[in-house]
């Protein structure tokens, strides 16, 4: 990023080492590409596991536990950690490490397509290839992975992920924290309930309850995610 014409560098750490934490290492690298100069710099991760600390990730270490992040005033954050068994848990992961909303940077891959007109909350990842159209309106901490369609008028609930290929017509309502498989497909005007799961190829035609797991074409009602509801 660029400030009055002088190159301004940002330090960021990323919440978690699995697979989409990855994937937002390679963004912040694609990013510095596309700049053609180096905006973020990643100081490293935060796990819990503490198998991990020390070790290193694509060139990046593990710094600590999550709870240390209050530790690093001089860098941003990024959350990678929610996968389809812990998806609804991500608000609470999120709240251990005690950082301010403020504190958490939104990043959107070069190769992403997002519209003028959409509103991004804080710590929002948008991955390659991603379409989000008119007006559509992404809450914070929500992670959105390579070529998912969010068209026009959409609103995803904070800590929501939507996986690869998903795709959601017009006027679509999610819910906070849930989790739509890959290749889910939404029908317009469809309401999802907070911590619902979209299972993987899901043709969803009507609403669907909170804490609720629908799978197949159409969808219908599998099980609660949470048996304590």
């Amino acid at each position: 990023m660029k400030i009055c014409g002088l190159s301004m560098l940002q330090k960021i750490i990323i919440f978690g080492t699995g697979g989409n934490c990855l994937d937002i290492l390679d963004t912040l690298r694609d990013i510095n590409d596309a700049r053609g100069e180096t905006v973020y710099e990643c100081a490293g991760f935060l796990d819990d596991d503490a198998r991990k600390w020390g070790k290193e990730f694509h060139g990046a270490r593990v710094l600590g536990a999550l709870d240390t992040a209050r530790q690093y005033a001089d860098c941003v954050f990024v959350n990678g950690i929610g996968s389809a068994q812990n998806f609804w848990k991500k608000e609470l992961i999120i709240a251990r490490a005690q950082i301010s909303r403020e504190r958490f940077e939104t990043l959107i891959h070069p190769t992403a397509s997002v519209s003028r007109t959409a509103q991004l909350g804080r710590g929002v990842v948008v991955l390659q290839n991603v379409t989000i159209n008119v007006n559509a309106t992404i809450g914070d901490h929500v992670f959105i992975l390579p070529g998912a369609i969010l068209s026009h008028d959409d609103v995803i609930g904070d800590y929501t992920c939507i996986a690869s290929g998903a795709c959601l017509a017009g006027n679509v309502r999610v819910g906070r924290a849930c989790y739509l498989g890959a290749r889910a497909s939404i029908k317009d005007q469809v309401t999802l309930g907070d911590a619902c799961l979209i299972g993987m190829g899901a043709v969803v035609l009507r609403d669907v309850p909170a804490n609720s797991v629908v799978v197949g074409n159409p969808a219908r009602f599998l099980r609660k995610v949470r048996v304590d509801e």
